[in-house]
Parts: C-alpha cells; sequence; structure tokens
C-alpha cells in the first residue's frame, strides 16, 4: 500500500534510484492507497550521477533529481492476496519509471516484479523482468 510520501526503489535503467509518491493515480476505491500494477506520480529523490562522457551519448540518463515522472509499482512490503488464498509480500517498495504515454522510460529491468501486474495489463513490464513471482 504506497501513499503520499512514499518512497520507492526503481528497478530500471532510467537514472532514478529513489523516488517519491505524490498521487495515486486510479479510481477513488482505496481511499487513496495504491498496490501492485497502480500508476502513480512521484518525484525523483535521487538519481545516479551525470558524467560529461555519458551526457553526450546516446545512453543519457533520463531523469534528473526533482523530475516529477509517474511510475508503476512492481512491488510492495503490505502482504497482497492472490485469488488462491496465498499472500505474497516483497522486502522493499519498488516502481518502473514512465512517460506520459504510459510506455516505460527504461530499457531494462533489474529485479524480481509482481505476477499480479500480468493481471493488471503491464505484460511489457512482467516481460522484461528477470524473475516473476
Amino acid at each position: 500500500m504506497i501513499g503520499l510520501k512514499g518512497c520507492l526503489n526503481v528497478i530500471d535503467n532510467s537514472g532514478a534510484l529513489l523516488v517519491e509518491c505524490v498521487n495515486v493515480l486510479k479510481q477513488k476505491v482505496n481511499n487513496g492507497w495504491g498496490s501492485v500494477g497502480d500508476e502513480i506520480v512521484c518525484v525523483v529523490k535521487q538519481a545516479r550521477p551525470i558524467s560529461e562522457a555519458t551526457q553526450a551519448s546516446a545512453t543519457a540518463v533520463k531523469v534528473r533529481r526533482g523530475d516529477v515522472r509517474r511510475a508503476v509499482i512492481v512491488r510492495t512490503k503490505k502482504p497482497v492476496r492472490r485469488p488462491d488464498g496465498r499472500f505474497v509480500r516483497f522486502d522493499d517498495n519498488a516502481a518502473v519509471l514512465l512517460n506520459n504515454k504510459r510506455e516505460m522510460l527504461g530499457t531494462r529491468i533489474g529485479g524480481v516484479v509482481s505476477a499480479d501486474l500480468r493481471m493488471k495489463g503491464w505484460t511489457k513490464i512482467v516481460s522484461l523482468a528477470p524473475k516473476v513471482v
């Protein structure tokens, strides 16, 4: 359950390391709390440093500290109940950054993601992830 001011790790190669949630974009059925597969608006709190050599290259860092971006939640510490009765929880809260067209900002994902993303329509993230739990 991610709400206002909740911090999440970024597990793609967009350049951000840590983001803070400022809004949960969905119907107001859960009183502003976001779970796995929900889209959020976040602020980049920590990003990878940009060197002079990488600034001119094609693989330049796509985000900077203070940027406001959209993201999708891929892992939560709060246990999520599956239809078969199992509960799944992770060690941290994590997200993947998106652009305004709901496409991934990065090209790789470095970490485990929840299988619930497939049911919510985020198949691109599931297919790029090294492991799905």
